[in-house]
This record gives structure tokens, C-alpha cells and sequence, in this order.
């Protein structure tokens, strides 16, 4: 599926108003984190990742691109997205936190793209290096991307992942860090970052042995879109995992709630909304 640049940013429109409306309708939380992934979702549903639709039913199931949801606690973005790639039927989207199969944190349904159950800190990476291992060993064409927050790449069994993702050389890994520098509560240096969190990482994976890019503004797609695209057609060359580590901003989209740690979880009130207006 592709689209021209104005109709995806019409669409992560879309996809912010559908969250905010079924979350405040439901009572559901974690609309900030939700809203610093919007764009990179949508470039990849929208644009990079080869996922065969035809009138809502799938196609070539088994040789769909996987994205594993690491921050599984910010998905109610990839919910929206799968509902209207009518994946998810929108009653479930539109019963979500409210009595449908969707959760508060990813649980695994393959058959409507959520590709592993998450919400723990540190397990998604590690599931995706394993599904882009077993891709490789058996030589499918797949390529596995994994969405990662900040804060969550504090957790050591993420760096142990990379390590074997560099060992094995795994051209067909893309991880995606939402570097929004808030991690629930607090911003990335005043809890356990030493110096600027998106230098840091950059350093990190450059010493651990990644192709690393940067994307100053995560939520310009075009951005987005062009390096992904260029970690795709250079992957044989790199013959390793690649990292884009996009600077966001948490609750995007709704000035009364950007960049402000308290929103994490908390539901704007009508006052707060309307000031938005």
C-alpha cells in the first residue's frame, strides 16, 4: 500500500482523533504515549511495510512484514491503525478497554496483526530478533520492524538482544526507538541518562555494532519514509540490524498535554480539550 505524502498526514490526523475519541469514551489512559508513535506507524502501515490487503481480507499471510510493539503500553495508535485497515473490526476498536479482546498492553492475536504480547519492559526486542532469526535461518524474504520507547531501552535484556541481532548479522531487523524523553513519569535525564538520551543511544548502538540514523522530527513522515526506505535497499550491504532513532514528542497532536509527564496515563478533562479547540 502506498500513499502520496498529504493523504498520510491526513491519515495520522485521523488516527489522533480516533484515539482520543474512543479513549475518552471509555476511560481509557495512555493517550500520550500513543500519540509520539502516530507517524511512524503510519509510514509504516501506509507506506513501507508489505502487508497484501484486497477489500479488508489478507493476502499472503505468511510472508506479511511483522512489526512487534515493544512500548506495548502507547498501542491504541496501532489499534486504530489496524481497524481501519479493517484488520480489527471496529466494534472491537470501538469496545476497546471496554469489553473487547483489546487490552490496556498488546496481547498476541496473529490473525488481526498483533504480532506478540507485550507491555513488560524489555520483552519486545527480544521477541523480534527472534522472529527476524527464524526468518533468516529459514530464509524467508520477511523483514521484522520492533517500535521501542526510550525509557524501556534502560532494560538489559534489550542490549543482550542486540548483541545476538549483531552476531547473526540480521540485515531483516529495523528497530524503531520512539524518542520522546519521557518514560511514564519523568523525562530520560532525570532519571538514569547521563547526557543528551538521543546521543547516548546513538552511542550505545554504534559501539554494540548497529547502523544507526537519526530523524530530528518523528513525526515529519516524508522523514521517516526516506531513511527506512534507504535501511531497506541497503541492508545486504549493511548485513546487520539497523536503527532509527526518532525524536518525538509525547501527546503530539493536543497542545495541553505535549511534553507534559503527567498526561502518561491521565484522560484530558473537557476544559483541557476545549483549550485545544
Amino acid at each position: 500500500m502506498r500513499r502520496n505524502q498529504n493523504a498520510m498526514k491526513l491519515k495520522a490526523k485521523f488516527i489522533r482523533r480516533e484515539i482520543l475519541r474512543v479513549c475518552v469514551k471509555n476511560g481509557a489512559g495512555h493517550i500520550a504515549p500513543s500519540f509520539s508513535t502516530v507517524e511512524i506507524l503510519v509510514a509504516l502501515y501506509y507506506s513501507l511495510m508489505k502487508i497484501d490487503l484486497g477489500k479488508g481480507k489478507i493476502k499472503n499471510w505468511l510472508s506479511r512484514d511483522r512489526l512487534v510493539f515493544s512500548k506495548a503500553h502507547g498501542c491504541y495508535a496501532l489499534y486504530a491503525i489496524l481497524a481501519d485497515l479493517k484488520l480489527i473490526k471496529q466494534e472491537d476498536f470501538e469496545n476497546f478497554y471496554n469489553g473487547s479482546f483489546l487490552s490496556g498492553c498488546l496481547e498476541r492475536r496473529e490473525d488481526v496483526g498483533l504480532e506478540a504480547s507485550c507491555g513488560s519492559l524489555g520483552h519486545g526486542l527480544p521477541l523480534a530478533v527472534g522472529l527476524a532469526f527464524a526468518a533468516k535461518l529459514k530464509r524467508e524474504k520477511f523483514r521484522v520492524y520492533v517500535i521501542v520507547g526510550d525509557g524501556e531501552m534502560q532494560e538489559g535484556s534489550n542490549w543482550e538482544a542486540i548483541q545476538f541481532a549483531v552476531k547473526h548479522n540480521l540485515y531483516n531487523l529495523k528497530i524503531i526507538i520512539d524518542n520522546n524523553n519521557l518514560q511514564a513519569m519523568d523525562f530520560l535525564e532525570d532519571v538514569l541518562s547521563v547526557t543528551s538520551p538521543h546521543i547516548e543511544l546513538k552511542r550505545k548502538f554504534k559501539a554494540f555494532g548497529c547502523k544507526v540514523a537519526t530523524v530530528t522530527n518523528g513525526h515529519n513522515i516524508e522523514s521517516l519514509i526516506k531513511i527506512l526506505n534507504a535501511f531497506n535497499q541497503q541492508e545486504k550491504k549493511i548485513n546487520g540490524p539497523q536503527v532509527l532513532i526518532a525524536k518525538t514528542i509525547k501527546g503530539f497532536g493536543l497542545k495541553c498535554m505535549e511534553n507534559v509527564p503527567k498526561f502518561h496515563f491521565r484522560i484530558p478533562s473537557e476544559d483541557e480539550l476545549l483549550y485545544d479547540q
